[in-house]
């Protein structure tokens, strides 16, 4: 019996078209890693980021792991590499702690590398042979979006260690720079309504959905107002010069405390210059006119209550998402920075791409929540404690990856994704 509810015709995938997938992601991997010399794959400068050797094996060891090693008599590529590259995964048996991956010289660059050749080897025979029922496909779908988000995280894990070098080196030297333009901030208003929010529970909803996004559910949605676009580096930068963030009436009390012990006087990447930031093509003079992003919860809501406004709820958010076309400045664009949208327009802008955009919603779960049966029950729902949800997808998230529906989730401390905001209010 399979331990997935039954998916309906629209959710199957053949297995033509996953393998294809699965090759696709895993190529993309090994390309985003290519500019990385074997010192740079092994740097873990914070313990909230991953070498990026480590997120190389991680993935690998996801699909040997909960796919290959499901099978009687399976015998894994090194069975030492269980305890180092198993995340978070208690059920499955110990692991390797975080803060220390940074220390694990062996293997090497090389042998993760060969690591992902024989474990994709293995995965293709699996391909070929015909023999992956519907729980293995439904997991190596699971997993191909895993591992999107951890190419995610190997940019941003990459700029911040390259950030902490005093040399101050690029990841790439050629990525693009598109100014634009943003247009002024206008305020689209929405009546009060009762919003459709989340997805059918995965697998049987059209389309692929982590558990944490279902089930499906009607909130009501009060009146309010949303801004066309995200705060601007322009818009940001004024609230630092007017002294924002030596002001502490606009923080959280745990926010200021933060503040004053970390020194923080800008956003993450800004340069004491005030003209320049770091990116993942080096320093570069800061555009004017792209979403302000590396923004933590904590500096969105000081910014927002500077500024007369508020953070947006994610089910408001999502309400205004839903039916847009999920179109803009993502990974694959090739930029993997932030960009000025286009001046024209008349409605919401830049909802998808650019800046994860943080809301100020707590991460919960929705009424009727059930985690995936398992081990994998453990990939979204235990972390619903002390986080907020974050909506829209990044310059550095694959296009593919994003729904109006997905809920991203981090601390409000966290700063080295590429979050921002978009300013919401309520009627006058």
């Amino acid at each position: 019996m399979s331990a997935f509810p039954a998916p309906t015709e629209d959710a199957r995938q053949g297995a033509p078209a996953l393998a294809e997938r699965y090759r696709a992601v895993r190529a993309r991997s090994i390309a985003l890693a290519a500019p990385l010399s074997a010192e740079d794959a092994m740097v873990q400068s914070m313990p909230d980021a991953s070498p990026a050797k480590w997120h190389l094996a991680h993935t690998t060891w996801f699909f040997e792991r909960f796919v290959l090693g499901t099978r009687d008599g399976y015998a894994p590529v090194d069975p030492q590499w269980d305890y180092l590259f198993n995340s978070y995964y208690n059920s499955v048996g110990p692991m390797h702690a975080r803060p220390r991956r940074g220390l694990v010289s062996r293997p090497s660059l090389i042998e993760v590398l060969e690591y992902r050749e024989e474990v994709d080897a293995r995965m293709a025979r699996r391909f070929d042979a015909g023999d992956l029922d519907e729980d293995a496909e439904r997991v190596i779908l699971l997993g191909t979006h895993h591992e999107q988000q951890h190419q995610e995280l190997l940019l941003t894990d990459i700029k911040h260690a390259l950030w902490c070098n005093p040399l101050g080196p690029a990841y790439r030297n050629d990525l693009p720079q598109r100014p634009g333009r943003a247009a002024p901030l206008r305020w689209i208003a929405r009546d009060e309504a009762v919003a459709e929010i989340g997805a059918a529970p995965w697998p049987q909803a059209r389309g692929f959905a982590y558990d944490n996004e279902s089930p499906r559910h009607r909130e009501l949605v009060a009146a309010h107002a949303l801004a066309s676009r995200p705060v601007s580096n322009a818009e940001y930068a004024k609230f630092v010069d007017e002294g924002g963030y030596a002001e502490p009436t606009l923080w959280l009390s745990d926010a200021w405390a933060l503040l004053r012990a970390e020194g923080w006087q800008r956003p993450l990447y800004w340069h004491e210059d005030g003209a320049r930031e770091f990116t993942l093509g080096g320093w570069r003079e800061r555009d004017p006119h792209a979403p302000a992003c590396h923004l933590s919860l904590y500096e969105a809501d000081a910014f927002a209550r500077w500024a007369g406004a508020r953070l947006p709820t994610e089910a408001e958010w999502e309400q205004a998402a839903t039916g847009v076309a999920v179109d803009g400045n993502f990974a694959d664009a090739g930029a993997l920075h932030p960009q000025g949208a286009n001046a024209g327009g008349s409605g919401l802008q830049q909802l998808f791409g650019d800046v994860w955009e943080w809301t100020s919603s707590a991460y919960t779960a929705y009424p009727g929540f059930r985690p995936l049966p398992g081990s994998l029950g453990e990939y979204n729902g235990k972390f619903m404690s002390g986080q907020n949800v974050l909506r829209g997808g990044s310059c550095a998230t694959p296009a593919d990856h994003v729904r109006a529906s997905y809920r991203n989730f981090f601390p409000p401390t966290a700063r080295w994704q590429f979050s921002g905001l978009r300013l919401a209010k309520d009627p006058e």
